[in-house]
């Protein structure tokens, strides 16, 4: 039905993304790729690859947890999951079959979606990457409590099928060079 194309189901269900994402809550990743999709719509961006970018945009989390509570101030202080996220997801996508063009556009959106990044100060985004950025903050909660509500995987992955069959349709407008994609300007 996809060809070769790299789904966003064959990303959720990979070991590493099983591995990586309860860290960041499924309910809070699936969420995300939902508003990034109605955004990718909207602001005529790659709905490909603002969805795989925002189904992985906290792969790279580590339990920021202490006495059961979210440590914000330390979650804001020493934070690097963009970095970490970035890698994983790139390492991810590449041995899945991603076009390489495509795994590096979405490695650099994960890399700056998030303030807390030190590596995000006075960049100018690009409009991928300030989309994922915008679909992470449309689903945050305060102290960091999106990443604690809790969906079991069957429904994260019957919300991501649904979504894989959303996409299908827009890849056809789908520029394959990314680098000449104008959504990525």
């Amino acid at each position: 039905m996809f060809d070769r194309h790299v789904t966003l189901e064959s990303l959720i269900t990979d070991s590493v993304a099983k591995k990586h994402l309860p860290k960041a809550g499924y309910a809070h990743v699936v969420a995300a790729t939902e508003y990034a999709f109605e955004l990718a719509v909207k602001r005529k961006v790659c709905v490909d690859l603002a969805t795989k970018a925002t189904l992985l945009h906290d792969i790279g989390h580590t339990n920021w947890e202490r006495h059961g509570e979210w440590d914000f101030e330390s979650y804001n202080e020493f934070d690097i999951h963009t970095i970490k996220g970035a890698e994983r997801a790139h390492e991810l996508l590449i041995l899945k079959g991603e076009d390489l063009g495509k795994a590096r556009e979405i490695a650099l959106a994960i890399l700056f979606h998030s303030g807390s990044s030190p590596v995000s100060k006075n960049v100018k985004l690009t409009p991928l990457q300030k989309l994922v950025s915008d679909a992470d903050d449309m689903d945050e909660q305060e102290d960091g409590a999106h990443h604690r509500v809790k969906i079991d995987f069957g429904e994260a992955l019957q919300r991501i099928r649904r979504l894989d069959m959303l996409v299908h349709p827009y890849r056809k407008d789908c520029n394959e060079n990314c680098e000449n994609c104008d959504s990525l300007k």
